[in-house]
């Protein structure tokens, strides 16, 4: 998993929660403890994906779009990290003639593709409206 889907996910949970659903980029870096810079790049990327809008100018920045109860983790996912679960590097190689050696990397690209789509079922169960309550009911136990 990348930070870069840890960071949008706690992005929308925070959006969400605002009441009136705007952050600047500080105010969401200092809440993430990230840099501004880095917490651009991924709402730039959310804002392609529909997620959010921006407001330049004072008063401005990030406003959540869509429905807190609306985003599932897997469409962030999708937008964010979606096939990260797959290493860089994988052993084997097709032109060997051992008959593990020329067939691991497939096996193993079809073991990361299944962890991959079971990871995705599983966060579309969950949405940032939930991850906010969740976070709400900590807070008031």
């Amino acid at each position: 998993m990348n930070s870069e889907f840890i960071i949008a996910v706690h992005s929308l949970v925070l959006l969400a929660h605002r009441p009136e659903g705007t952050a600047s980029s500080e105010e969401i870096a200092t809440n993430v403890c990230t840099h501004p810079a880095r917490i651009r790049k991924v709402l730039g990327c959310l804002r392609k994906e529909g997620f959010v809008a921006t407001r330049e100018g004072s008063g401005g920045g990030y406003t959540l779009i869509k429905e807190p109860e609306e985003v599932t983790l897997a469409d962030v996912y999708r937008a964010m990290a979606a096939g990260s679960l797959a290493p860089s590097w994988c052993s084997g190689n097709p032109e060997m003639e051992c008959m593990v050696g020329s067939n691991m990397q497939d096996v193993m690209n079809s073991v990361f593709c299944g962890a991959d789509q079971q990871l995705e079922q599983y966060f579309s169960q969950i949405t940032i409206g939930s991850m906010l309550a969740q976070i709400r009911e900590r807070q008031n136990a």
